[in-house]
């Protein structure tokens, strides 16, 4: 086994490793998230606390990590004699992206049920993880059903199977930990919700920690053994130091102060559900062991909700992640009890702790407080709501033409109709088109390949019924051999690759309509988010195309840089599509199984270069002939409209939607879906 990499000797990130160690002391905290930039030590961090975790006393042949001092009474393989156990080191289980649903909870063995007539259950990841650490990276790219089975396992402390014939539950108590860089897509709120804790990080700006980073790293890397020796006194310190924290946390006072605090909170950041309330107590109660108090003070409290609330308050993608840490002191100052005159003003600069966030971690190890001013202020310059009068003021970015429009607002966003891709694919699981998944209702039978996985009963049975006389059967069983073994087919929903091609020109230009055009998209993308589709965005204006925003499941990117957007110049329609086409070509080589939707939103007119027209019905005609799913927003208006993004869907062998038809609710869209279902009756 590696040597892992010592946890003290990671350079600042002093909130990711406190959630970390919080999560050590009092795993009923509920798990933590890791949101943050590729290469900023996650997984390092992660992986490296698992060399403190204490070790763990387990009843021998368990496969669930049973505690011999008390043993689940439930235990599939109990009941357990008495005994002392064995020794272990307390483990560090993965669960990879790709992982079934069988592979995390586990499943009733379907071959040796049929062939030998044994109700046999092969354990999952989330009993090999009881005890121990499960860490899921890249979690937000995992399908929603299994991260509900997970943090349902993790809310609970057990896991319950039932399917196949087999019902059973077993003890699941683990440090949850899931790691994400926000650029591939946010986790759905109702998911975030279930993560006790949360931590943003990024790369440290200041130069001279950048260094120590690397210098460590490299020392490292060619000295595992003798780098990890060196911080030996300090991962054993830190070590006592948890299992202090451990003892002592049943101990520590969660006054009614303090509740009223939490509370106060709580409803000042306007939360939903009680959850936020629950975990605010548990991290405050596991800051006071950690601190070595048995008292929950208000910096406790304060420090919890700073760990706790940030993710909690997002309620759509485009919200900014983050906490109002001035409304948060005055939250707590008008809900503190009062202070007699003698006691001071100690309080009045509430600090982390004694020691600091991860205090404990050696005085070398820390350096995230020079960096920390400067991370909060980039995370707050990267979303906020811009002043009203911020896009008239906006540069014309460099190649852009004098005759530019300033970006335009967009509006509202709604409720969009359904936009799917017609036919049966078979890509990543989403909410929009219809595929052959793992999940779903059951449409069939076929041999299975490998491993047999969803069995499908009654074409079994009439696969073996014919052979039965030939195989000498005896007495009332029915003799099933492994060829008769039938896998079912289910068919549910995918993502798709939702690309929009963007009429940024300046037949475009007026405000008023770039802002209902803008909002439409953003709609569009929020529909996207929700259905998990990957997007993408290209805008055409002036003389070219241009791709704003490659394929990615970063809606929250692609809704920024579309409120950005300048209109003005002509309309070089076609090169749009052919931009769109080049970006489809290249990311149906990456992933062929992600069926793309092409959304053009314009009002269809093509001015730029020679012969405009002919050649935009000619870029249109190459997405026809491969088959992409098409569908154009039409965005004319006025009294007289020359129906010229009709004529574009009719060569893109799409259709065409109004602004007003893309409402789910319109009155206009309803009228036309009925008046096509009549046609299609007579």
């Amino acid at each position: 086994m590696s040597t892992p990499y010592p946890f003290t000797a990671l350079v600042g990130q002093d909130d990711l490793r406190l959630a970390l160690l919080l999560n050590a002391v009092s795993p009923a905290v509920g798990g933590v998230l890791v949101r943050g930039e590729k290469g900023t030590a996650k997984s390092t961090a992660v992986r490296a606390l698992a060399a403190l975790m204490p070790q763990v006393t387990v009843v021998a042949g368990c496969r669930f990590s049973c505690d011999p001092a008390t043993p689940d009474p439930a235990c599939p393989d109990g009941p357990h004699p008495g005994g002392d156990g064995v020794s272990r080191n307390a483990r560090t289980v993965e669960l990879p992206v790709g992982a079934s649903e069988d592979r995390l909870v586990g499943a009733l063995d379907i071959e040796r049920a049929l062939s030998e007539g044994v109700k046999a259950f092969e354990p999952g990841l989330l009993a090999d993880a009881h005890r121990g650490i499960l860490y899921v990276d890249e979690v937000n790219l995992l399908h929603d059903h299994l991260v509900d089975l997970l943090l349902d396992a993790a809310a609970m402390g057990a896991s319950y199977v039932e399917r196949e014939g087999v019902s059973v539950r077993h003890a699941a108590r683990f440090l949850l930990v899931g790691t994400m860089n926000p650029e591939e897509g946010e986790l759905r709120p109702q998911l975030l919700d279930r993560f006790g804790l949360t931590v943003e990080v990024a790369a440290s700006r200041d130069t001279d920690l950048r260094v120590e980073v690397v210098r460590r790293r490299l020392a490292y890397d060619d000295d595992p053994a003798g780098f990890a020796a060196k911080w030996a006194g300090e991962e054993a310190d830190l070590r006592e130091r948890i299992v202090a924290a451990r003892a002592l946390l049943p101990h520590v006072r969660l006054g009614d102060d303090a509740l009223r605090q939490i509370a106060a909170t709580c409803a000042a950041f306007e939360v939903d559900g009680m959850r936020a309330d629950i975990v605010m107590a548990r991290t405050a109660t596991a800051l006071a062991a950690w601190a070595g108090r048995e008292d929950v003070q208000e910096e406790d409290v304060r420090q919890a909700a700073l760990l706790a609330l940030p993710h909690r308050r997002r309620r759509n993608p485009f919200d900014a992640p983050g906490l109002d840490e001035d409304k948060l002191d005055d939250t707590l100052e008008q809900n503190s009890p009062p202070r007699n005159e003698d006691e001071g003003g100690g309080d009045d600069d509430p600090d982390p702790g004694p020691d600091g966030p991860g205090g404990g971690i050696p005085p070398q190890s820390d350096g995230g407080g020079p960096d920390a001013p400067e991370r909060a202020g980039s995370e707050q310059g990267d979303s906020p709501e811009p002043p009203a009068e911020q896009p008239e003021q906006q540069s014309a970015p460099a190649g852009r033409g004098a005759g530019e429009q300033p970006a335009a607002r967009a509006a509202e966003p709604f409720r969009t109709k359904m936009l799917s891709v017609p036919g049966l694919g078979d890509g990543a699981a989403g909410r929009r088109s219809r595929a052959r998944t793992e999940h779903g209702r059951t449409t069939g039978a076929v041999r299975p390949r490998g491993a047999l996985t969803k069995l499908h009963l009654a074409a079994t049975v009439q696969a073996a019924a014919p052979h039965q006389q030939a195989r000498g059967r005896t007495g009332r069983g029915l003799v099933v051999r492994r060829d008769d073994l039938r896998q079912a087919t289910r068919e549910g929903r995918e993502g798709n690759l939702v690309l929009f091609v963007v009429d940024a020109s300046g037949s475009m230009a007026a405000r008023q309509r770039m802002s209902a055009v803008k909002g439409a998209v953003l709609s569009l993308l929020l529909d996207a988010y929700q259905r998990r589709d990957k997007v993408g965005l290209v805008t055409f204006r002036g003389k070219d195309a241009e791709v704003v925003l490659p394929p990615t499941s970063s809606v929250d990117a692609a809704a920024a840089r579309l409120e950005l957007l300048p209109t003005g110049g002509r309309t070089p329609l076609a090169a749009g599509l052919l931009k769109a086409h080049d970006v489809l070509r290249v990311e149906r080589l990456r992933d062929p199984s992600r069926r793309p939707l092409l959304v053009v939103v314009t009002d269809g007119r093509a001015t730029g270069g020679p012969e405009p027209v002919a050649l935009a019905g000619r870029a249109a005609r190459l997405h026809e002939a491969e088959g992409v799913a098409s569908v154009v927003v039409d965005c004319e208006s006025g009294m007289v409209r020359l129906g010229l993004a009709a004529e574009l869907a009719r060569e893109l062998g799409g259709t065409a939607v109004t602004l007003d038809e893309l409402r789910a609710d319109s009155i206009a869209g309803l009228v036309k879906d009925v008046q096509g279902t009549s046609r299609k009756a007579a």
